[in-house]
């Protein structure tokens, strides 16, 4: 089976309100088997354009199980503490 990531990139406007996301998403994200294998860090651009702050990528067994843990209860309670207060661009990937 492939497994599925989060890829998201973040700029964060409100710092306290987005450690209350990070700490509840992260239980969302362990109660539906994902993994951090990025959590903000150091990067460089390449090439084009980059116009965030933070990158965070997470490892699922599936893409399901990475959907399942987005549109969970869990996760999205954890969500309603970044909605308004940072920029967030997400996307979930099948591997090959």
């Amino acid at each position: 089976m492939n497994k599925g990531y989060w890829i998201a990139r973040i700029n964060i406007a409100n710092s306290e309100a987005f450690k209350e996301y990070a700490s509840r998403a992260e239980l969302a994200i362990k109660k539906y088997g994902g993994k951090y294998l990025v959590r903000g860090g150091q990067f460089s651009i390449l090439e084009g354009k980059h116009d965030f702050a933070r990158n965070v990528v997470v490892e699922f067994e599936s893409v399901e199980k990475a959907k399942e843990c987005f549109n969970s209860k869990e996760y999205q309670e954890a969500k309603s503490f970044r909605d308004g207060k940072a920029d967030f661009n997400a996307i979930v990937i099948k591997s090959y």
